[in-house]
């Protein structure tokens, strides 16, 4: 996936949950959950990490999955 150290957000969520990340370990994971959500790689070890983050921020995970439904249905629709 990406570097997570120099990476910016794509969703809200996660822009947020950065102000208030003073680990740059909690940084890196934050931005790991949110690329993971977007491409959902088959990799285990990827989803087991994603799974490990998504239980300890589960108001996060839910909020980037609403963000990113919300952008794919909007981009779905015909004008």
């Amino acid at each position: 996936m990406d570097d997570f150290l120099t990476r910016q957000p794509v969703t809200r969520a996660v822009s947020l949950a950065l102000r208030d990340a003073c680990d740059p370990r909690a940084r890196s994971d934050f931005l790991f959950l949110e690329a993971w959500e977007m491409r959902r790689p088959s990799d285990l070890a990827a989803t087991l990490r994603a799974s490990q983050i998504r239980r300890a921020n589960p108001g996060l995970a839910a909020a980037i999955e609403r963000e990113l439904k919300a952008a794919n249905d909007t981009s779905r629709v015909k004008c």
